[in-house]
């Protein structure tokens, strides 16, 4: 996985406000392209979010975001919205020179390291000046390549590397269409997925939930013959879960995405958060085309071994039915053992050592 550091937001922001200043003479008052947000909006909101990742990490903040924004002073100019892109990413480039590699701080997406937040500055940078240079007149920047290629890497693992880095993350973040697969009604990075050594499990956010409940594809490049059904129907539970106030993050649906070419093969996950007593029970499902490699058994192996590994959960338990041969198999291989049998069905636990 790239390292990503201070130098990385201060080539992002160099390339960005350099391409803004060619600009800054035009009506930044238009509507940037794809957003609902004007170019002057957008702009504040780079800066906005620079300030808040740089608050995240400096407070260590563990449950919300730290309850504060900034805003432009009134009549500012073009000039002054870059000026302030700038003094603002200086403030996350510092944060992130000066954080220990311990530190995380809460992001809705999953927890994120300084190396977490420099990789989302730089795609905030890059995507959002695409956004206001296609407003203003503009459709030919086009940003660092190995930049590109670098927060791909880190945040967006489950993102196909057959076309060249700058569309792909246009693709990634909603913003365009990818030979065979069409534009993303719903999206996000993922900062601290389970890699194993030949999968990616990428958590389904609430949005991407939804998205994939309905439909959708969830963000993902799926097999043609996915999702399964019952990928689509946990994704609707993390959705519902969210709505409800229940959902807690890390206990929901995952989608099995092969690292070898990005491409979502099943989905895996809990049907709820360990109970008062700590059990919680796992599932899996695996598109047919992708059967019989061994891709069960590596996820429900990574997975089991990371929820064991929390706080709060001492048994886990998969239910398997009679005649699912092939899913007795995987639990087995995953280290469960039979706990007991219903009518149709048979039970296996595996406990935290």
């Amino acid at each position: 996985m790239t390292i990503m550091g201070a130098q990385h937001i201060d080539e992002a922001v160099s390339l960005t406000t350099k391409a803004l200043r060619a600009v800054a003479d035009r009506d930044w008052a238009v509507p940037a392209d794809g957003l609902d947000w004007s170019c002057y909006d957008t702009a504040v909101h780079v800066a906005c979010d620079f300030t808040a990742y740089a608050g995240q990490l400096t407070a260590r903040a563990s449950e919300a975001w730290v309850p504060f924004e900034i805003a432009a002073d009134p009549g500012t100019t073009p000039a002054g919205l870059i000026q302030s892109i700038e003094a603002t990413g200086g403030i996350l480039s510092a944060v992130v020179a000066t954080s220990a590699p311990d530190v995380r701080a809460w992001h809705p997406y999953g927890a994120a390291g300084a190396e977490d937040f420099a990789a989302m500055g730089v795609v905030e940078a890059f995507v959002h000046t695409h956004d206001m240079l296609r407003g203003l007149g503009v459709t030919d920047w086009e940003p660092s390549v190995e930049l590109c290629a670098a927060v791909l890497d880190r945040l967006f693992p489950h993102a196909p590397r057959v076309n060249s880095p700058w569309p792909t993350l246009l693709w990634a973040t909603g913003r365009g269409e990818l030979p065979g697969l069409p534009r993303l009604s719903a999206w996000r990075w993922h900062t601290a997925p389970i890699r194993t050594e030949r999968l990616v499990l990428c958590e389904i956010a609430p949005v991407t939930g939804a998205d994939l409940h309905a439909g959708g594809t969830g963000g993902f490049a799926w097999a043609e013959d996915g999702p399964y059904e019952g990928t689509r129907m946990a994704a609707g539970m993390v959705a519902r879960a969210h709505e409800a106030g229940t959902r807690r993050p890390g206990w929901g649906a995952y989608a099995i995405v092969r690292a070898a070419d990005a491409t979502a093969v099943g989905g895996i996950g809990f049907h709820a958060a360990p109970d008062g007593d700590g059990n919680a029970e796992i599932g899996y499902d695996l598109v047919p085309s992708a059967r019989g490699n061994g891709y069960a058994t590596e996820a429900v192996r990574a997975l089991a071994a990371w929820a064991l590994a929390q706080p709060g959960l001492t048994t886990l338990h998969a239910t398997v039915d009679d005649d699912n041969l092939a899913s007795h198999a995987v639990v087995g291989r995953a280290g469960f053992t039979k706990s007991g049998a219903g009518e149709g069905d048979v039970r296996y636990t595996r406990t935290a050592v």
